[in-house]
This record gives structure tokens, sequence and C-alpha cells, in this order.
């Protein structure tokens, strides 16, 4: 294993150079980070250079890195992680971007490389409102018609901003302000003496 990841290193070194900006080994995988400016470029190569052939992408997702691993985070604070399969040479990578703007948060599509890109990348503009340059139809795909705000964001609140409700009256669904108030839950332990039947 550690040779074929040697060999992959060296040539994910040799293909993509400068554009890799960290390179990780660890448990087995390697994760290369690339520049927003070149992502796209970069995945391209990926893709057709004969001694990567990554033709496959499996899964695309974004990620909201304040507060990660429930730490201050100290960088850009959406990303996007891709996981690439080569079938030719049976090996993976994944492949990681950082949005340059956090108020604003876009990288190129990468639907022309791979047409599995579409959804996955529809998913993460819906739950995180990252923007994907050149995606032919970025519209929502998990929440529903008129919902505002991206609820994987780490500041979005847990209970949402409205909830629904059939109403018997309208004979409809309406939507209205959550009625829930937010509170801190502190659980609560009940010992029994006589818990498992020991006496």
């Amino acid at each position: 294993m550690t040779q074929r990841l040697d060999t992959l290193q060296a040539a994910l070194e040799a293909v993509l150079g400068n554009a890799i900006q960290q390179l990780v080994r660890s448990r087995g995988e390697i994760t290369i980070v690339v520049s927003a400016e070149n992502y796209l470029a970069a995945a391209k190569r990926l893709r057709d250079d004969a001694a990567l052939k990554f033709e496959q992408l499996i899964d695309l997702c974004g990620v909201d890195y304040s507060e990660y691993k429930n730490q201050p985070w100290d960088g850009l604070r959406y990303g996007v992680v891709s996981h690439l399969l080569s079938v030719t040479h049976n090996w993976r990578v994944r492949l990681k971007v950082f949005a340059t703007d956090d108020g604003l948060p876009a990288v190129a599509s990468v639907t022309e490389l791979w047409s599995a890109a579409n959804w996955f990348e529809r998913e993460a503009f819906d739950l995180y409102g990252i923007l994907f340059e050149g995606h032919l139809d970025l519209r929502r795909i998990l929440t529903d018609y008129g919902f505002i705000g991206h609820p994987m964001r780490k500041d979005f609140p847990t209970t949402g901003h409205v909830e629904m409700r059939y109403d018997p009256e309208a004979k409809r669904v309406i939507y209205q302000p959550v009625s829930i108030a937010p509170r801190e839950i502190v659980p609560r332990v009940v010992r029994e003496d006589n818990y498992g039947g020991h006496h």
C-alpha cells in the first residue's frame, strides 16, 4: 500500500506541481488542497492526465470550517471536498478547495468534467450557500420552496426559523415562525437503588 501511495504522490506532484498548496498523507489516503483559482484546471488534469486518470467523481460536499471540531478556526470558512476514483489505476484522492470570500463563497463548478457533480454541487449550494460558477442549473435540491438561509451553516439555528403544519380550516399546509423556545438541555440522571435487580 505504501508503495502505491508513493507512486500516486509522485504522479500528483509531477502533474500538478505548484498547484498543490498542501498534500497530506494520513490513514493510507492522500488529500491535496488547491487554490480556488487553480481548482478547475487541477481537476481537469486529475481526470485527463494518463499518469492519474481520475475518471470518476465519487462524492463532493461543502464544509463550514467555522468552529471546526468545536475549536476556533483560523482560515477560510467554506471548503468543497471531493473524492475521486481512478478505475484505470485503482486509486483514490481527496481534493479540497476553499472559497476565497466568506461573505459570498464561490468556487468553479466541475460538472463539465464529471456530470455526477451536478446534484452534489446543488446540495452544497442549498445547505451551505456555496456558489458553483458555471453550474447550469444551480438551485436548491433538499429544502422547501421559499426556504431562507442555509441549514448546515454553523450559525443557522438548530430549530430553524419557520415551522409548517396542516391547517384544517385553511385546508392547506401553512408556515409560521418557530414556536419552540431555544433552551439548554441538561440531562437528569435518575438512580434507583435496586436497578438491574441487584439488592
